[in-house]
């Protein structure tokens, strides 16, 4: 075979391979649908009090925590009683609470706070009536910040749990 040859065999093979990977999740860290803010896919919009849309912008899908703590805060609970409220009302959804912590400290630390952040928030969610069936947690601790610098203002909002829709039954 001739050089120019070898060069479209592996050009084609490599484009053959590539495509395949068309269909993978858009997002390496998870293979659920986000539905948290999705426009165009059929999920309604802000306006719409049953699309995640409006449970991202007029509920709130996260709650912000104190340095090193997995405590609710009141306003984190008056979060949290919108989102048991649009959750029941809205039973073609179930929710994954991610728990997240700022950058200071060590990446075990993190997780572990992360997990009790998001522990946190379902537990709320249970007493409120959310079905347990409904809820799962993850911990990313400090693997994915929002704000990325070493400043107060920055790592408040890393302190947080978020709350992501996804439709269906099956997480």
């Amino acid at each position: 075979m001739t050089y120019l040859a070898k060069a479209i065999l592996l050009s084609a093979t490599l484009g053959l391979g590539l495509a395949g990977c068309s269909s993978m999740s858009p997002n390496r860290f998870d293979n659920v649908t986000n539905l948290n803010g999705a426009a165009g896919a059929g999920s309604g919009t802000a306006s719409d009090p049953a699309s995640p849309a409006y449970f991202q912008q007029s509920v709130g899908d996260r709650v912000l925590f104190a340095v090193d703590q997995s405590t609710l805060s009141p306003e984190a609970r008056l979060t949290l009683d919108q989102q048991a409220r649009w959750l029941l009302a809205n039973g073609d959804y179930q929710a994954r609470i991610e728990g997240h912590a700022d950058e200071q400290g060590t990446r075990e630390y993190n997780l572990a706070l992360g997990a009790r952040r998001a522990n946190s928030v379902k537990e709320y969610l249970l007493t409120q009536g959310v079905p347990d069936y409904r809820l799962s947690t993850i911990s990313y601790g400090k693997e994915r910040p929002i704000e990325i610098c070493s400043e107060e203002a920055c790592y408040a909002k890393n302190r947080r749990a978020v709350t992501v829709l996804q439709a269906g039954a099956g997480l």
